[in-house]
């Protein structure tokens, strides 16, 4: 029997944020493209933009959102900077999604 005494515990607000804005780095077509090569391989800014005919800005400006949110991350090799998937939590959850909408 399943005990219906438990208190309902509210989200903080820190957590509310951070949840709030990882749906909407998921609610962007071009984040969506980007997380999703680079859940294939790292890659770098120009090799993004060729791979996704995407312009360096926006691909910069997309990646340094999602480097805030702490779902890419970078390692630099020269004057290069080699991004990949920093958060296996919500990849997991864009593939669900991704498969979900492909599949009725």
């Amino acid at each position: 029997m399943t005990d219906h005494t438990n208190k309902y515990e509210q989200l903080d607000e820190e957590t509310l944020f951070m949840v709030s804005q990882t749906f909407k780095a998921l609610s962007d077509p071009t984040r969506i493209r980007i997380l999703h090569l680079l859940g294939e391989k790292e890659c770098s800014v120009s090799v993004i933009a060729e791979e996704l005919a995407l312009m360096q800005s926006t691909v910069s400006h997309q990646l340094r959102f999602l480097k805030n949110l702490r779902l890419v991350k970078f390692r630099r090799a020269g004057t290069t900077l080699f991004y990949s998937i920093d958060d296996e939590h919500v990849m997991t959850l864009l593939h669900q999604t991704i498969h979900h909408a492909r599949h009725d």
